[in-house]
């Protein structure tokens, strides 16, 4: 099993980055996919997730502004974030949940991609 978080960057605030989950040795219809984030001197938490199934969902700070996706035929999950804020600058990583169902929290997830920088400039 492997994650491959990609799509970080340098950002104003107010703009828009896509992050990418490529993974691999595993299915997305058979495992949830979730995203995580962790600042400087914060612990890391939960974003978003998608279930095997196809269901989603999101930490309440960030609903409205993070849309999560999946290509299953790519078996890569996406997290659409708009309107950046300078509090969404972390290193994001993406997460496989141990069975099809995933929640936005600790302890549903088994495999750890790298990481990706996201820094949002005001």
């Amino acid at each position: 099993v492997q994650l491959q978080a990609s799509g970080g960057g340098l950002v104003q605030a107010g703009g828009s980055l896509r992050l990418s989950c490529a993974a691999s040795g595993f299915s997305l219809n058979d495992n949830g996919v979730g995203w995580f984030r962790q600042a400087p001197g914060n612990d890391r938490e939960g974003v978003s997730c998608i279930s095997g199934g196809g269901s989603v969902a999101y930490r309440d700070s960030v609903q409205g502004r993070f849309t999560i996706s999946r290509d299953i035929a790519k078996n890569t999950v996406f997290l659409q974030i708009d309107n950046l804020r300078p509090d969404d600058t972390a290193t994001y990583y993406c997460a496989k949940s141990a069975g099809s169902s995933c929640r936005v929290r600790f302890g549903f997830y088994d495999s750890w991609g790298q990481g990706t920088l996201v820094t949002v400039s005001s």
